[in-house]
């Protein structure tokens, strides 16, 4: 009995494994020469879509891939790359703003409020890039985020049929981004579960046009 215990454990841990691995295949092979490090290679797009993360990892440590996401951003803006920047994040309680928290930012960068449209109910980078699509009209866009964030936001997008490329953020080498990393592992396999169910977003809402 107890070989046959340790039988299972093992074939349920193989295919764990398995399905991590090959979520991770699809969407690298899929968004092969969708990404950019390099800003001179950037293609211009009129809107860059900024994904939201927590500005603190904890009251006193900020968040390093915040603060790199920021940057990129503004960098863009500055160079001419992108005209227009839609900051998708969580706004889930009155206590919790991503999308005011990062404008402020934005702004303190050097990017006018006027360039600056925000979307409240980016809860998930799934929602974020169906409403770039549905409720904010884009057809193409450029993602910024660290580079594995990229990836997943743009095969979903391809998915979904909005026309995206990323400009890769300064990660976190090291041990400090370890946990982050390993989260994206299993946010990859949850990616092809919400399509395999038709996931939609938490909300749609009325068009807004960015210009």
């Amino acid at each position: 009995m107890k070989k046959r215990i340790r039988q299972i454990l093992l074939l349920t841990i193989l295919s764990a494994v398995v399905l991590l691995l090959a979520s991770t295949s699809v969407i690298e092979i899929a968004t092969i020469g969708k990404t950019f490090s390099k800003m001179e290679d950037l293609p211009h797009n009129r809107v860059g879509l900024l994904l939201g993360t927590s500005r603190y990892n904890s009251p006193t440590e900020l968040n390093p891939f915040y603060s790199h996401r920021i940057e990129a951003a503004i960098a863009l803006y500055k160079a001419d790359k992108i005209d227009f920047l839609l900051v998708s994040g969580d706004n889930a309680t009155m206590y919790y703003n991503e999308p005011n928290t990062i404008k402020k930012d934005l702004i303190a960068g050097g990017v006018p409020a006027e360039k600056i449209f925000l979307d409240f109910a980016g809860f998930r980078t799934l929602d974020s890039m169906v409403r770039a699509k549905y409720v904010f009209g884009l057809e193409r866009v450029t993602v910024i985020s660290q580079e594995f964030h990229n990836e997943r936001a743009i095969f979903l997008a391809q998915v979904k049929g909005l026309d995206a490329i990323g400009y890769n953020a300064e990660g976190l080498s090291g041990t400090g981004g370890f946990q982050v990393y390993l989260r994206e592992y299993f946010a990859r396999v949850k990616v092809f579960i919400d399509l395999a169910l038709n996931t939609q977003p938490r909300f749609y809402g009325k068009r807004i046009v960015i210009e």
